[in-house]
């Protein structure tokens, strides 16, 4: 007996050790952004001002390696595609909103427009919280959200859990329409990407897009999974950003709009576009939020070195399938 209390002693000191040994979260708020680092070093960035919506840039991996694509942000980098410019590197929304378009971006399409966004360290985790109004061209408020947005040092990399709660207005339903733009979504860097096709042009290139059931690349897309991940080589070191689906979510396993030329969603809605039973039912994948109400979703994204084997992705979602 007492051999195994000291071991559990050992054991508690080892555990406690290895969180020590993560680096320690910072966050430093601006007036219209909030800045990330872990260790001293940049992670990411929130937005949350003059664009219309908010979102993060840029995304680091721990060796400070970009993951993001840096248009629209950043123009004339050499090599890399300016189509999309509504894909700014990581962000949550949706294209059809009561009819409101805020996916896309012009005079008339919904903005998202911030209302508070604030932020704490602990140890090696920042957290962000923020409100949103979600507002129609015509200046109606059509919905609310509520956004949670830890991000963290983890021994595998690093990592962001996001949830988001949207809320109904108390006197009108939203009705969270089907279709294939939205809805977490990420616009990968573009050395990330498999070889494809993209506007008439064959693109070369070395990453791998997989899902769980080992479906991959262009064929993942409009697929329901647990998990997806990009990976590539770069410098002679394998990255890879994995995007988990929560269990608790709605339509868990959720479809997927991955993209083999870097776009990288997760969309529960959409289900007339990747399900061809249901392409003469425009309203199959709609979710309807009651006057009042509101749903919430929970993804991870994981951003970890090697290939969806080597970085034991199946184990690094069950254990996320048990976080509240």
């Amino acid at each position: 007996m007492r051999n195994y209390a000291t071991l559990l002693l050992v054991f508690a000191g080892f555990t406690l050790n290895a969180a020590a040994a993560l680096p320690a979260a910072k966050v430093i708020s601006g007036p219209d952004r909030i800045r990330v680092e872990l260790g001293g070093q940049l992670f990411s960035e929130y937005i949350f001002t003059g664009a219309p919506r908010p979102y993060f840039y840029p995304v680091l991996a721990a060796d400070g390696t970009r993951l993001n694509r840096d248009f629209p942000m950043k123009k004339d980098i050499a090599g890399e595609a300016t189509d999309h410019p509504h894909h700014r590197s990581l962000w949550f929304t949706h294209g059809a909103v009561n009819d409101v378009d805020f996916w896309t971006e012009g005079p008339t399409k919904g903005t998202i427009v911030s209302e508070s966004a604030v932020a704490a360290a602990v140890g090696p985790t920042a957290t962000i919280k923020a409100r949103n109004r979600w507002v129609a061209p015509s200046g109606m408020v059509v919905c609310s959200d509520e956004t949670t947005v830890h991000l963290s040092a983890v021994p595998a990399g690093r990592q962001i859990d996001y949830e988001v709660t949207l809320r109904a207005p108390a006197d009108k339903p939203v009705v969270l329409g089907d279709t294939k733009e939205g809805s977490m979504a990420f616009r990968v860097a573009q050395w990330l990407t498999p070889p494809h096709t993209h506007a008439k042009k064959k693109v070369d290139g070395v990453g791998r897009i997989v899902n769980d059931a080992g479906v991959t690349d262009g064929a993942a897309w409009g697929k329901r999974s647990t998990w997806v991940s990009y990976s590539a080589p770069k410098n002679g070191t394998t990255y890879g950003i994995a995007m988990f689906d929560h269990p608790k979510n709605p339509r868990h396993p959720t479809w997927w709009h991955v993209r083999d030329y870097g776009l990288f969603a997760a969309n529960p809605f959409g289900q007339h576009d990747f399900e061809p039973a249901q392409k003469n039912n425009p309203k199959a994948g709609e979710l309807i939020i009651p006057a009042g109400g509101s749903v919430t979703f929970r993804w991870r994204l994981l951003f970890h070195t090697g290939d969806e084997k080597s970085a034991r992705l199946a184990e690094q979602f069950a254990a996320y399938a048990k976080t509240p």
